[in-house]
């Protein structure tokens, strides 16, 4: 594998996110000069074949105000056109529970 390789970078921060039939992490990863950046991944499950299938962006640092902005507008965007309703999901015992969050959900960045 060659230092381009990104999958190699060693994780200095992982945060995982479980969200019904999605998962999200977010990982910080650092370069060769040990500058940090972001990768975003949702994993999800093939219902065909039980394949995990993920989706991955990177985000570096010198985006992070403009991509932070970007998702904020979206996000207030839909909120201020329909009713969001985020669920908060229980693991336990093998069952998923999902149930809705009655306070208002916010990206403070």
């Amino acid at each position: 594998m060659g230092d381009f390789d990104n999958r190699e970078r060693e994780e200095v921060f992982s945060k995982k996110i479980r969200a019904g039939k999605r998962t999200y992490f977010f990982d910080v990863k650092a370069t060769r000069s040990n500058d940090y950046y972001i990768t975003v991944t949702e994993s999800k499950k093939r219902l065909e074949d039980g394949v995990f299938v993920k989706h991955k962006i990177f985000l570096y640092k010198e985006d992070f105000e403009k991509f932070a902005e970007g998702l904020k507008c979206t996000v207030d965007y839909i909120k201020s056109h329909q009713e969001v309703v985020e669920k908060r999901y229980e693991f336990g015992e093998g069952v998923e529970v999902a149930k809705t969050a009655d306070e208002d959900f916010s990206f403070e960045i």
